[in-house]
């Protein structure tokens, strides 16, 4: 890899990094792995991320979203 090559990808993952997607993506995965540790703790084994995943999904996704964008509060979505 050149020089040039090595700071446009730099550049490119700063940019990633820097990206509206990528925040509300982090915020997203952040509320998913709060979600596996409530519920394994209430479990009391861990439920793994593709449990919690699907399940904050149905449960929670759409409230979440709204509240985020102003529209409401995290139970919203569930009304």
């Amino acid at each position: 890899m050149t020089v040039s090559q090595s700071n446009e990808s730099e550049q490119s993952r700063d940019f990633v990094k820097q990206s509206s997607l990528y925040q509300e993506f982090l915020a997203e995965r952040e509320e998913i792995l709060r979600h596996k540790w409530i519920e394994s703790e209430r479990l009391g084994y861990d439920i793994g991320f593709e449990r919690a995943l699907l399940d904050w999904i149905r449960k929670h996704r759409e409230g979440w979203r709204a509240a985020r964008r102003g529209k409401g509060s995290p139970e919203a979505g569930k009304k």
